[in-house]
């Protein structure tokens, strides 16, 4: 009985042993597969999957270096934020000389954000309502006079 309770600690700790080295192996050495890198023509991409982040790196004389890759939506957002700011000071400029806006330019500063749509739409009437149920009903009772008198309806 004893010898038993010695193989089975000895297997489950040869279990343990084996799955830990297969988990350590399963995941990629940089900080806990922190990183996903994927093959290009120039090197490699690496992806940085906490921040996004995209780099490209390449073999040096030295080793690799990675050198990060621009992100064209930020220098987007920034030029935007930047012609957002020098439109707010040539409005104030020319309110401040007292001279008139150009057409279809208000003098309220724009929100950054998207702008929501305030349409009002009127609901119909109680009459309305009951007249295009009249419509859809008398529709649908030629829709099902139509379909009775087809030849052959017998059979669907």
């Amino acid at each position: 009985m004893r010898s038993l309770m010695i193989v089975l600690a000895s297997v489950l700790v040869s279990v343990l042993a084996l799955g830990g080295a297969q988990a350590q192996t399963a995941t990629p050495d940089s900080e806990n597969g922190r990183y996903s890198f994927s093959a290009v023509p120039d090197g490699m991409l690496r992806l940085d999957t906490r921040t996004g982040a995209v780099s490209l790196c390449e073999k040096q004389a030295a080793g690799w270096a990675c050198n990060s890759v621009p992100d064209e939506r930020a220098a987007l957002e920034n030029e935007i934020a930047r012609l957002q700011r020098e439109n707010g000071a040539l409005k104030k400029d020319m309110l401040a000389r007292n001279l008139p806006l150009p057409g279809g330019v208000s003098g309220a500063p724009q929100r950054t954000q998207q702008r929501e749509l305030e349409l009002k739409v009127p609901l119909p009437s109680d009459a309305e309502i009951d007249r295009m149920m009249t419509v859809f009903e008398k529709m649908w009772r030629r829709l099902v006079d139509m379909m009775q008198k087809t030849p052959g309806s017998d059979r669907i």
